[in-house]
């Protein structure tokens, strides 16, 4: 069953910051992202993390700004000297790093006299022609082209994306639903799931092996944009599961 409406865009993160690499910090906007851009129609393809060197920075956004309809980065907007996406958004679009003036006036207003140091104005420092992000904070987040540039705080991360949000071009709404089993394992369905996906190909079904306080399962997750073929792929899969012994339960497994 192949679906006539036209594809979703698409879109990649690239987490940039040396501390998620080294696991001193662990990433908690990826999944955020991930399902607000479900939300919107927009269809996340790809996520990379890569740390504080500027080649590896200009080189991937420049990868994905051309591969994706999107490009979300967090991380390396603040103040100290690692901090250093904003400039290498500037390189990678070939344009000069300036200071922003609304930013700029704005920050050097909130500070108390000699407080917006070098560091600071790092903050209200963008690529010439960035367009402003607000976060309700007072240094922004901005995009360029089809690049969002966002922080790494989660907190902040998630206000920038939801200004952003009404902006983006999406499409219909992705769908998902899922079954599971405590009965099942992965290699037990492998075939007869392998045939669901082939009746499906506009859906994606995924498979998740789990073992939670001394159970062994698997939940079956179908996405797409055509809420009946999910919901015939999922009530295929729950026929599946009975065929072989198991009793399907519906969404997925607690926990």
């Amino acid at each position: 069953m192949v679906s006539s409406t036209p594809p979703n865009p698409t879109a990649s993160i690239i987490v940039i910051g040396n501390e998620v690499l080294s696991g001193r910090t662990q990433d908690a906007n990826i999944k955020y992202i991930a399902t607000r851009l479900g939300e919107l129609g927009i269809v996340l393809r790809e996520v990379r993390i890569i740390p504080d060197i500027i080649e590896m920075i200009v080189r991937t956004v420049n990868e994905m700004r051309a591969s994706y309809d999107h490009v979300f980065t967090t991380g390396g907007i603040g103040p100290t000297h690692d901090d250093i996406t904003s400039e290498c958004i500037a390189a990678a679009f070939g344009v000069a790093w300036v200071k922003q003036p609304q930013v700029w006036a704005r920050m050097e207003a909130h500070y108390p006299p000699g407080q917006f140091n070098a560091a600071r104005q790092r903050m209200a420092t963008m690529p010439a022609g960035a367009v402003i992000i607000e976060n309700g904070h007072i240094a922004p987040g901005f995009s360029m082209g089809n690049v969002h540039v966002m922080a790494g705080v989660p907190a902040i991360m998630r206000l920038m994306f939801e200004a952003l949000a009404p902006q983006l071009q999406g499409g219909a709404a992705i769908i998902s639903d899922a079954v599971h089993s405590n009965d099942l394992r992965e290699g037990d369905l492998a075939a007869g799931l392998s045939a669901i996906q082939d009746r499906y190909t506009a859906l994606d079904i995924g498979s998740y092996p789990y073992f939670r306080n001394n159970v062994v399962g698997v939940t079956i997750v179908a996405k797409g944009i055509d809420a009946a073929q999910v919901r015939a792929a999922i009530e295929e899969v729950q026929e599946l599961f009975r065929s072989l012994g198991a009793e399907p339960i519906a969404g997925e497994a607690a926990g």
